[in-house]
């Protein structure tokens, strides 16, 4: 690009308007922090004895694991586990909390957990205490569940417990940059730092995990700076996907949620062995589901979880970012036969929910 020179190496604040890179020195009034993160590596016990891999090194294996251990039964843990137990690996999911993916609501956790299960995937969740020990077959990992065995042995072990955001190294107390005490750093709606002249976009903000949400807050920044405008994160609608096989497509709050708000609510719910491009392609695992406020006729969440969920969900995302009342979409004429097309009939099985 003209203009854009590109230097390679560790960046760090020297002041809030100098960076260094190496021996040389940059100063600009304005400076746009966009260091990403890395997976979280937990203090677990036995962790500085055995070998681990984090989902970076998963990709350069060169050869499917025996048994491959994978500790996190959220988005990365359960993407990579139904990929490796389909290349052939046993698979074994451990998971802390009480259900898989806990950020879900419980109906999507369960369907989420058979979909895998069927696949002959091991599910282990309310491991309260995971541990790691060498053993002569691989690694042990200890899992102390209310049921099953108290320990598990594989050939491989996957941590997928999270994210961490770049920041430790940038010397941003030197520019007197605030992060949280996770180490994201701290933004206003505009996604400026309080730091004057300093602002950080995607993943070390704390403000989204997603490619998606990394490129739209470029796109506030860059409106707000060269185009005059007030673009806030505040007005994104969080949307994003599980890539299982079914996936699953989620945009606004979950159930408890929206119950949570004390709005008066209406909820609908079809399986996809209703949906007939599911029943045509012989996919009909999962379901899809909608709550709308029931006073200002506002869809306030939507999930499909089954075949082109991903894709399908965009329908009820761009209503949404539109401000429609539900009877716009609903009054709809989707094309047939696509997954798509239940979305009208879905939303007009809306009912009260307590």
């Amino acid at each position: 690009m003209t203009g854009c020179t590109v230097l390679q190496g560790h960046a760090r604040f020297m002041a809030p308007d100098t960076i260094a890179v190496g021996e040389e020195q940059l100063t600009a009034p304005r400076i746009f922090i966009n260091v990403g993160g890395r997976a979280l590596v937990p203090p677990l016990s036995g962790i500085d004895r055995v070998p681990y891999l984090t989902n970076s090194s998963m990709l350069a294996r060169d050869r499917v694991p025996e048994h491959l251990i994978v500790v996190g039964g959220s988005y990365v843990g359960l993407e990579f586990s139904q990929i490796y137990r389909r290349f052939g690996a046993r698979v074994t999911v451990v998971e802390m909390a009480a259900r898989l993916v806990a950020r879900e609501d419980e109906d999507i956790s369960q369907a989420i957990r058979e979909i895998v299960e069927g696949e002959g995937i091991a599910v282990r969740t309310g491991a309260e205490c995971i541990r790691l020990a060498p053993h002569p077959q691989g690694i042990a990992v200890g899992v102390n569940c209310a049921e099953g065995d108290p320990e598990i042995v594989g050939s491989d072990v996957l941590l997928a417990v999270g994210r961490r955001p770049n920041t430790d190294d940038l010397g941003l107390d030197q520019a007197g940059v605030a992060v949280d005490a996770r180490g994201f750093i701290q933004v206003d709606d505009f996604l400026a730092t309080n730091v004057p002249g300093i602002w950080a976009l995607g993943e070390c903000n704390g403000r989204g995990a997603f490619t998606h949400t990394a490129y739209n807050d470029f796109e506030i920044v860059a409106a707000n700076l060269l185009d005059g405008e007030a673009r806030k994160v505040s007005d994104r609608i969080p949307a994003y996907a599980l890539f299982i096989d079914p996936p699953l497509g989620r945009v606004g709050m979950t159930d408890s949620q929206a119950r949570a708000s004390g709005r008066p609510l209406l909820g609908a719910q079809r399986p996809m062995s209703r949906v007939g491009r599911a029943i045509e392609k012989g996919e009909t695992q999962g379901f899809m589901k909608v709550v709308v406020d029931a006073e200002t006729r506002q869809i306030l969440d939507a999930a499909i979880l089954g075949t082109g969920g991903d894709e399908a969900i965009h329908g009820v995302i761009d209503m949404m970012n539109a401000g429609a009342p539900y009877p716009v979409l609903q009054r709809a004429v989707p094309i047939h036969p696509t997954v798509s097309e239940l979305i009208p009939t879905l939303l007009g099985e809306l009912q009260p929910l307590r």
